[in-house]
């Protein structure tokens, strides 16, 4: 129960501390609010951004198992913010971790959300307008 309640809490706590990175009127003050919030809920800003999905998978693993899925979706959400402030190419590609790891999420998780389904067909969308779209990427019948 304590550790449910440790985990909520974070979650609250990510989620408003990334809603006050956003409000922020400079882009370098954003850029460095974002770096901040990697450091403090997932690890090294610089490992994240030059990581593949299977190293992000495995670094998520050094978190107890209660905290892998929060962990993994606050990172998603770190990508995909940070995803809408950068030019491609960088941006497509921190769009295509948000998605993999979104997808992760849905799929693993066990909870269905909307915002979470709203946000992979977002990155669908973009992915195919900057004619990236990497073949794992086919919707699954």
């Amino acid at each position: 129960m304590l550790q449910q309640d440790y985990i909520m809490r974070l979650i609250r706590e990510f989620f408003a501390a990334l809603q006050r990175a956003l409000e922020k009127n400079e882009l370098e003050d954003r850029t460095k609010a974002l770096h901040e919030l990697y450091e403090q809920y997932v690890g090294p800003y610089e490992f994240y951004q030059a990581a593949t999905i299977e190293q992000v998978m495995e670094k998520i693993e050094e978190y107890p198992e209660e905290q892998r899925i929060h962990r993994m979706e606050m990172l998603a959400e770190l990508y995909y913010v940070e995803a809408g402030m950068r030019s491609a190419p960088v941006a497509e590609q921190l769009y295509m971790q948000a998605y993999l790891l979104f997808r992760f999420i849905d799929t693993h998780s066990g909870l269905y959300s909307l915002e979470r389904r709203k946000k992979i067909e977002e990155i669908e969308q973009k992915l195919k307008m900057g004619n990236s779209l990497n073949p794992s990427m086919k919707k699954e019948n």
